[in-house]
């Protein structure tokens, strides 16, 4: 990676935290475990997933404290529930700052969304309501959070697959305002962009005019399932063409945040994983590269029929339905 994106800037205030421009990144997993430790390639930073490393000792944790010792180290999060009503996991958040301290990640993120309610773990990232109150909620959370581990919280735009009849704020209009009022940070993820405004039928130009890039600090790269109908979130292949054509927009709009590829079903040798982020190189200069999978799905970008494959009975015949 050019110096120039690798170099160390602020990307908060004068008076807040620093934000490294770490390079092209790969989310770390364990079938690679073995590679990385024989070859130590040349990547630029890692993100490793919080709650694979906050309960696990023997060689998980191990291998981890050999990668910190050579590499940049992000966590990334899934179950912080930051949008539940249930209390906040005080046991948790101890954990993840012991973790984060440990590893001296530098930052620590997780999604926009909650995963459970009265102590029950849905084990998926679900959707908000995005409304003012919902807002002066999560706001507070985030506070929380954010005096726990001694560091602003990082937040992901999560992929959708329906939406709420009584949501009053738009997504980006929603995270600036909670950054604004909390001073968390935005991790984007490009896919999640393509995904939501797919099933949903609206427009991804749209989306991206609206979003407050000034607050990003890392930006997401993954592939997902075309279903004709709707879009799935898989991470289980390469990056479609339009995913990176919003990558392109977006880092130059963020001035120059750090990429991540997230790759996690059907996941191939690391080699493959590092080629397909190594791509953003070519977006990031302006210019098209040649398509490696030449099988790869291309997708049109702007609308999208329902997500009938969900519910059924509550989807329309032309438009993914309000709840």
């Amino acid at each position: 990676m050019d110096g120039a994106v690798k170099q160390s800037v602020a990307q908060a205030d004068a008076s807040g935290p620093t934000f490294e421009r770490l390079g092209l990144g790969v989310g770390l997993r364990n079938s690679h475990f073995d590679h990385i430790l024989k070859a130590w390639p040349e990547v630029d930073w890692f993100e490793a997933i919080s709650e694979n490393f906050m309960d696990s000792g023997g060689r998980p944790r191990w291998v981890l404290d050999q990668i910190k010792e050579r590499y940049p180290i992000v966590l990334h999060g899934v179950s912080m529930s930051i949008g539940s009503t249930d209390p906040l996991d005080r046991a948790y958040l101890a954990k993840l700052k012991a973790l984060a301290d440990d590893v001296k990640a530098r930052w620590v993120s997780d999604h926009l969304c909650w995963t459970g309610i009265m102590g029950l773990n849905s084990h998926d990232l679900l959707p908000l309501m995005l409304t003012e109150e919902a807002l002066t909620h999560v706001a507070a959370r985030v506070r929380i959070v954010q005096d726990v581990l001694e560091r602003p919280l990082v937040l992901e735009n999560p992929s959708s697959y329906v939406q709420f009849q009584q949501s009053t704020i738009s997504e980006p209009d929603f995270l600036r305002a909670l950054c604004d009022q909390t001073g968390c940070k935005l991790l984007l993820d490009v896919n999640n962009v393509y995904v939501t405004c797919f099933n949903a039928g609206t427009s991804t130009d749209a989306y991206m005019k609206a979003f407050p890039f000034e607050h990003v600090v890392q930006m997401h790269l993954a592939g997902h399932q075309h279903c004709g109908t709707h879009i799935v979130d898989t991470h289980d292949g390469p990056v479609c063409d339009e995913v990176w054509q919003l990558f392109r927009a977006a880092w130059q709009k963020t001035g120059g945040a750090s990429p991540l590829l997230e790759w996690d079903g059907d996941v191939p040798e690391f080699d493959r994983v590092h080629a397909e982020v190594l791509r953003a190189r070519a977006y990031i200069d302006g210019i098209d590269p040649v398509e490696a999978v030449a099988t790869r799905s291309r997708t049109s970008a702007a609308t999208s029929t329902p997500v009938d494959f969900m519910v059924p009975n509550v989807m329309g015949e032309s438009r993914m339905q309000t709840l």
